[in-house]
């Protein structure tokens, strides 16, 4: 893989890792953050099909190895919307 690109979770597509959303399992309190921190990252396309897609399926626990809260999806959907207002 080309160096800083990174596959989303959800639908496979390879990108610049800038095109995406960023979901950390900080190192070692295994704390779900997004955006900043060091620790075992996934990484999801800024879309609706894709964030349903990784909750209805469990994508982004499986990648990150712990439970995802549902306020991490209630943030990712937030920013969805404040995206498509713009």
């Amino acid at each position: 893989m080309k160096q800083d690109y990174r596959r989303c979770v959800s639908c496979r597509k390879l990108a610049h890792k800038t095109e995406f959303w960023r979901i950390i399992r900080q190192f070692p309190t295994h704390t779900i953050c997004l955006d900043e921190g060091m620790g075992r990252s996934a990484y999801i396309c800024p879309c609706e099909r894709c964030l349903h897609l990784a909750q209805r399926k469990n994508r982004l626990g499986r990648a990150l190895k712990a439970p995802i809260p549902g306020t991490v999806y209630d943030e990712l959907a937030s920013r969805l919307t404040s995206l498509q207002v713009q």
